[in-house]
């Protein structure tokens, strides 16, 4: 049977200083709970209910959890009786994790489900930290042969001896369900903070007669909290880092992870190159041989192979194979680009399609509108898409030349092979092939042959 989960998840996080519950600030473009949930289901988990304050349930609905209210902030111990009061019983696994542990991969939910192990006596397996002192976590104090241990001691309630030790309580167990709701019933508030601590729990099964057994974690970082800001920052770090590793290790060549973030919805291609200074946002996609930045943005963006995106940002739209794009571009708005297409510095696409070898090099923009294939838009130029009711769309055929700060006033259609004159205001439909010039436009007479 897969384990089920309870995370605690309804602290104020008061050193945050935000309006936003703590679990719901980003990291690398998901809310810090997101990575918990992620980790406990690559882990092993199918079944996880989130322990809330009335402030952030309404929020946890889109993460797939279920979700239980504390409304008194009654501590630990408290949160996890309200979860098994909500919660049928059930034999087997029960992981109990904190909402604010993103660095905690799945490895971790997976080695201390494995450590538990029922027919040997074992009611709980719990993950520690070799940890530097000072230390506000809760101290680890084995029993004599070292091999289980005897209690948790938290750091208010510890003798100076219990301080000096280094082996800390991460906050990641995995109980036998049945044992826990035996001895959660019995957990009291006699301490310092008057507070229910599900670690007394540790002594209640051993005096039970039920092993506690640690699962040493490699590296302490990987269980520390967040609490404020400098260390929201230092986890987004940590996490953005093991995001370009798996990238790199994939054959993706970035050139420096330090200046480089990404989210875990982006898919690279094998031979891509990422420069500095570049983001990678929502469900990019980005094909074999193509180099991405430096400074550039991309989010929701599809590129294709052996592209070139410079100094520019792409968001929620299409690129194709061989294109080039920047620098100082700007592609938006459900925007395609053909194969070969050039779109050079400081053009603005909006809702445009650029079919296969349109080129708009320079200081235009081109918005709700269609280009044909081969068609040559000039520097300056713009579509007046907007009538101050609707957008309305611009058609330029293939084969078009476009002049220089040529406005062309939608709806309108320029024709295949057309030209437009610079500095030609376009307000009515080019037909194929004819050349306009002037404000309005009118066609150019075609001069006659000359006589023999």
């Amino acid at each position: 049977m897969s384990a089920r989960a309870i995370v605690l998840a309804a602290g104020k996080g008061t050193r945050m200083k935000s309006a936003r519950p703590k679990v719901l600030h980003a990291l690398c473009g998901r809310p810090m709970l997101w990575w918990v949930l992620e980790a406990l289901r690559a882990g092993g988990v199918d079944d996880v209910t989130v322990v809330t304050n009335p402030e952030l349930d309404p929020s946890v609905a889109a993460f797939g959890a279920r979700t239980v209210v504390q409304r008194e902030q009654l501590g630990t111990g408290h949160a996890v009786r309200i979860a098994l009061d909500a919660l049928p019983p059930r034999d087997g696994t029960l992981v109990v994790a904190y909402g604010d542990m993103p660095l905690a991969g799945a490895e971790i939910f997976a080695d201390v489900q494995a450590a538990l192990d029922a027919d040997a006596g074992t009611a709980l397996a719990l993950v520690t930290a070799r940890m530097p002192l000072p230390s506000s976590f809760g101290r680890i104090i084995r029993s004599a042969g070292a091999a289980a241990v005897a209690k948790i001691v938290e750091s208010k309630d510890c003798t100076p001896a219990e301080l000096a030790v280094d082996e800390m309580n991460a906050g990641i167990y995995a109980y036998d369900e049945g044992a826990l709701r035996d001895a959660i019933v019995r957990v009291g508030s006699d301490n310092a903070q008057g507070e229910f601590y599900l670690t007394d729990t540790v002594e209640l099964l051993i005096a039970a007669g039920r092993r506690v057994v640690p699962v040493p974690a490699s590296d302490y970082r990987s269980v520390l909290g967040v609490n404020d800001r400098v260390e929201l920052a230092n986890a987004r770090a940590v996490l953005n880092r093991r995001l370009c590793e798996d990238h790199m290790r994939a054959g993706v060549t970035i050139v420096d992870p330090a200046a480089v973030s990404l989210e875990p919805g982006v898919a690279i291609a094998p031979d891509v190159t990422i420069l500095p200074n570049v983001m990678l946002c929502g469900a990019t996609r980005i094909g074999s041989e193509t180099v991405v930045g430096p400074n550039a943005r991309l989010t929701d963006a599809a590129i294709g192979e052996r592209c070139e995106i410079r100094e520019s940002v792409v968001t929620a739209s299409e690129i194709g194979d061989d294109v080039s794009v920047g620098p100082f571009a700007h592609v938006r708005g459900h925007a395609r680009l053909g194969a070969g297409v050039r779109i050079g510095n400081f053009v603005e696409l909006k809702n445009t399609e650029m079919a296969e070898g349109a080129k708009a090099a320079h200081l235009s923009y081109l918005g709700d509108a269609s280009v044909g294939e081969r068609s040559n838009i000039g520097a300056g130029t713009i579509t007046a898409n907007f009538d101050g009711v609707r957008k309305n769309r611009t058609q330029v055929g293939a084969d078009v030349r476009i002049g220089s700060n040529t406005v062309l006033v939608a709806p309108v259609d320029v024709g295949d092979g057309a030209l437009t004159g610079a500095g030609a205001v376009v307000t009515r439909d080019v037909p194929a092939g004819e050349r306009v010039a002037g404000v309005p436009a009118r066609t150019i007479a075609k001069k006659s042959a000359p006589s023999p």
